[in-house]
């Protein structure tokens, strides 16, 4: 798994919902079609895809299949904004030294 799976799987706007969705608790998958228009197969496309980028994990209770966010997935994710957010406040601090000059 990279950076480039998780972006992957989050460029799709379904599944950005769907992972929301999961962000505030576990839910099966038709709980999670709720508000959402597609069906199920497609519905458990995604959550393979969520899962595969290890953003989603799932656990069968009985005959259900639950889903979460799956919070070690998101370390990778993590590293990487790390890295760049050391990178943008001295950037927005050169241009905005950059637009005070140009303004004088």
């Amino acid at each position: 798994m990279t950076e480039n799976d998780i972006f992957k799987a989050l460029a799709d706007p379904t599944r950005r919902a769907i992972f929301e969705k999961l962000a505030s608790g576990s839910m099966n998958a038709s709980g999670l079609r709720e508000g959402i228009e597609i069906s199920q197969p497609a519905m458990s496309q995604h959550l393979a895809v969520l899962c595969d980028a290890k953003l989603v994990r799932k656990e069968k209770q009985g005959r259900f299949v639950n889903y979460e966010v799956d919070p070690d997935g998101m370390t990778l994710i993590l590293g990487w904004l790390t890295k760049y957010r050391t990178y943008w406040p001295t950037r927005v601090d050169a241009l905005k030294n950059l637009l005070k000059d140009m303004d004088q």
